[in-house]
């Protein structure tokens, strides 16, 4: 008993050393300059006052841009499980070469890094690009995207939209097909049968690809300052403004850790709402 714990101990220990080493101590760090004093020409004040939650609460500016991020976050999610769910049923059910070549598909995009696809959007979205190219061929007035929050989205979208097809589709492949067969022989509809039955089967897939997308957007960077140029302002781009730019850790520390216990709490309370949907 005393060997098995002893090994068990040995192989959690270095994972837990890692996040502890990775995770907590930077945490505990910026929550710690979270309550510091920002003065300029003195870079930071040892002290220990919730001053920068304050002023982030209080600021207008901040918090509507707290709310553009929420209602980005959202629709994005909204929309990346509507779009990837077929996608995701069409791979859980191929075989063979097809299956191959739909990953194969999938996964290539991941191979591209977010700054490397939003330039991409940019070409497309652009004065001259391809968008306006294939409207001006209609005989329609040419429309620019570039800097607007159609343009984030749709780019913070083709960034998640891999990752939600990929846990989807993990989920999928798990629920039998006899299941659905069972409820068509006993005269239910394609669409009843899966309503019925393969959507409830999936809840737990569906809640882990969207909980995945709302946090991607949440803590979206570089897709948002590419694509919504200055004017559009979202969280990520705030703490870095604020830690790069202005140089206050302090604010951009508190800020920072708004923007986890908002995901936190409503990825939380999305899980428990979903869990009492299931039981129930």
């Amino acid at each position: 008993m005393l060997r098995g714990g002893l090994t068990a101990a040995g192989l959690v220990g270095p994972a837990s050393l890692m996040v502890v080493v990775g995770l907590a101590l930077p945490l505990a760090l910026l929550m710690r300059y979270s309550l510091n004093r920002f003065v300029p020409g003195q870079f930071m004040v040892e002290a220990l006052t919730l001053e920068n939650y304050a002023k982030f609460i209080a600021d207008p500016y901040y918090t509507a841009i707290l709310g553009t991020t929420l209602a980005m976050a959202a629709g994005v999610t909204l929309a990346s499980l509507a779009l990837a769910y077929p996608v995701a049923m069409v791979l859980a059910r191929a075989g063979g070469r097809l299956k191959a070549l739909l990953l194969l598909a999938i996964v290539l995009p991941l191979f591209v890094g977010n700054a490397v696809r939003a330039a991409g959007w940019m070409v497309a979205f652009g004065r001259g690009g391809v968008l306006s190219s294939l409207l001006e061929a209609v005989q329609l007035p040419p429309v620019t995207l570039m800097y607007t929050p159609a343009a984030v989205f749709v780019g913070i979208l083709s960034v998640n939209l891999p990752f939600v097809v990929l846990t989807l589709s993990s989920v999928l492949e798990g629920i039998e097909e006899s299941a659905s067969e069972a409820a068509l022989s006993l005269g239910a509809t394609p669409f009843a049968a899966w309503r019925l039955v393969t959507l409830p089967l999936s809840l737990p897939g569906l809640l882990a690809a969207g909980i995945l997308s709302f946090i991607l957007t949440m803590n979206a960077y570089a897709t948002p300052v590419l694509l919504g140029g200055p004017r559009f302002q979202m969280m990520a781009p705030v703490v870095a403004t604020e830690v790069l730019q202005q140089s206050n850790w302090p604010f951009g520390a508190a800020v920072s850790f708004v923007l986890m216990t908002v995901t936190l709490v409503l990825t939380a309370g999305a899980n428990i709402l979903v869990a009492r949907r299931t039981r129930s």
